[in-house]
């Protein structure tokens, strides 16, 4: 008696809820949640063969990139070793011949080129 009491409650629950839906309105949400989905779905497939697409190229440039990378610390390495020695050799010329380096007031009366960095 009580589980016929409650079926009859569901199914009175049911009815109610039934009359608050139209079924025009579920039909049409189902309906755009189908091409919503459909959607969803293509844009998944663009994206995986994008990313298809993108890993194939990394791969084709990551050697060289790597070997370029290894290249320019190799260079960076080389240009400090230079720099070094001529910061050495500049300051040995400089011990020998204090005037053979102008200091920053004779550069700018010696250097007559017109300053391309000033708008006329």
């Amino acid at each position: 008696m009580e589980k016929e009491a409650i079926i009859a409650s569901s199914e009175g629950v049911s009815r109610e809820f039934n009359s608050l839906i139209n079924s025009q309105d579920l039909d049409s949400l189902k309906q755009l949640q189908h091409i919503i989905l459909g959607r969803l779905q293509d844009s998944n497939a663009v994206l995986s063969h994008f990313n298809d697409y993108s890993e194939q190229c990394f791969a084709e440039v990551s050697s060289d990139l790597s070997t370029n990378t290894r290249l320019l610390k190799s260079m960076k390495t080389d240009l400090d070793y230079i720099f070094l020695k001529l910061r050495s050799i500049k300051a040995k010329i400089k011990g020998t011949y204090p005037d053979a380096f102008p200091d920053d007031s004779t550069i700018e009366s010696l250097d007559r080129r017109p300053d391309l960095e000033v708008p006329r």
